[in-house]
Protein backbone atom coordinates (compact mmCIF):
# COMPACT_ATOMS: atom_id res chain seq x y z
CA UNK A 1 0.00 0.00 0.00
CA UNK A 2 1.49 3.69 -0.98
CA UNK A 3 1.31 6.61 0.95
CA UNK A 4 -1.61 9.08 -0.30
CA UNK A 5 1.15 11.98 0.59
CA UNK A 6 5.03 12.33 0.33
CA UNK A 7 6.68 15.14 2.07
CA UNK A 8 8.66 17.72 0.66
CA UNK A 9 12.43 15.78 1.98
CA UNK A 10 10.75 12.51 0.72
CA UNK A 11 10.47 13.74 -2.74
CA UNK A 12 13.48 15.22 -2.78
CA UNK A 13 15.09 11.94 -1.84
CA UNK A 14 13.29 10.20 -4.63
CA UNK A 15 14.30 12.51 -6.95
CA UNK A 16 18.14 13.15 -5.69
CA UNK A 17 17.50 17.00 -5.49
CA UNK A 18 17.27 19.62 -2.91
CA UNK A 19 14.18 20.60 -1.19
CA UNK A 20 14.75 24.31 -2.57
CA UNK A 21 14.64 23.19 -6.20
CA UNK A 22 11.37 21.79 -5.53
CA UNK A 23 9.91 24.69 -4.27
CA UNK A 24 11.60 26.59 -7.26
CA UNK A 25 9.79 24.32 -9.89
CA UNK A 26 6.50 24.81 -7.69
CA UNK A 27 6.92 28.72 -8.82
CA UNK A 28 7.95 28.22 -12.42
CA UNK A 29 5.52 25.66 -13.41
CA UNK A 30 1.44 25.84 -12.61
CA UNK A 31 0.84 22.05 -12.92
CA UNK A 32 2.56 21.63 -9.37
CA UNK A 33 0.29 22.27 -6.78
CA UNK A 34 1.56 20.09 -3.81
CA UNK A 35 -0.97 20.34 -0.72
CA UNK A 36 -0.26 22.55 2.26
CA UNK A 37 -0.93 22.30 5.57
CA UNK A 38 -1.65 25.28 8.17
CA UNK A 39 1.87 25.50 8.94
CA UNK A 40 2.48 25.58 5.21
CA UNK A 41 4.40 22.17 5.08
CA UNK A 42 4.06 20.46 1.66
CA UNK A 43 2.64 17.03 0.77
CA UNK A 44 2.84 15.77 -2.62
CA UNK A 45 0.28 13.32 -4.16
CA UNK A 46 2.08 10.59 -6.84
CA UNK A 47 0.70 12.53 -9.32
CA UNK A 48 2.78 15.60 -8.61
CA UNK A 49 5.41 13.37 -7.98
CA UNK A 50 5.12 11.36 -11.71
CA UNK A 51 4.80 15.54 -12.78
CA UNK A 52 8.18 16.28 -11.50
CA UNK A 53 10.21 13.25 -12.47
CA UNK A 54 9.01 14.53 -15.87
CA UNK A 55 10.78 18.55 -15.41
CA UNK A 56 13.72 16.23 -13.18
CA UNK A 57 14.04 14.39 -16.88
CA UNK A 58 13.76 17.41 -19.35
CA UNK A 59 15.50 19.62 -17.61
CA UNK A 60 18.43 17.75 -15.84
CA UNK A 61 18.75 14.52 -18.38
CA UNK A 62 17.76 16.49 -21.59
CA UNK A 63 19.11 19.62 -20.39
CA UNK A 64 16.44 21.53 -21.55
CA UNK A 65 15.78 24.89 -20.31
CA UNK A 66 12.50 25.86 -17.79
CA UNK A 67 10.83 27.25 -21.03
CA UNK A 68 11.54 24.59 -23.07
CA UNK A 69 10.17 22.03 -20.09
CA UNK A 70 6.75 23.79 -20.44
CA UNK A 71 6.54 23.12 -24.38
CA UNK A 72 7.68 19.73 -23.69
CA UNK A 73 5.10 18.72 -20.84
CA UNK A 74 2.49 20.01 -23.06
CA UNK A 75 3.48 17.09 -25.60
CA UNK A 76 3.43 14.58 -22.72
CA UNK A 77 2.05 11.79 -24.69
CA UNK A 78 5.90 11.34 -25.83
CA UNK A 79 7.68 12.13 -22.19
CA UNK A 80 5.43 9.33 -20.72
CA UNK A 81 6.51 7.03 -23.03
CA UNK A 82 10.16 7.80 -22.51
CA UNK A 83 10.03 8.18 -19.05
CA UNK A 84 8.52 4.47 -18.34
CA UNK A 85 11.04 3.26 -20.51
CA UNK A 86 14.20 4.41 -18.51
CA UNK A 87 12.12 3.56 -15.42
CA UNK A 88 12.04 -0.03 -16.87
CA UNK A 89 15.16 0.24 -17.86
CA UNK A 90 16.78 1.23 -14.60
CA UNK A 91 14.57 -1.19 -13.08
CA UNK A 92 16.18 -4.09 -15.17
CA UNK A 93 19.87 -2.86 -14.59
CA UNK A 94 19.32 -3.04 -10.60
CA UNK A 95 18.52 -6.67 -11.16
CA UNK A 96 20.90 -7.70 -13.37
CA UNK A 97 23.26 -6.12 -10.81
CA UNK A 98 21.77 -7.76 -8.07
CA UNK A 99 21.89 -11.00 -9.92
CA UNK A 100 25.35 -10.55 -11.07
CA UNK A 101 26.73 -9.87 -7.75
CA UNK A 102 25.16 -12.97 -6.38
CA UNK A 103 26.99 -15.18 -8.61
Amino acid sequence: MEKLYYSIGEVAEMLNVAPSLLRFWETEFDCIKPHKNKKGNRYYTLQDIEILRKIYYLTKECGFTLDGAKEQLKKQDTINEKAQLIDSLANIRKFLVELKDQL
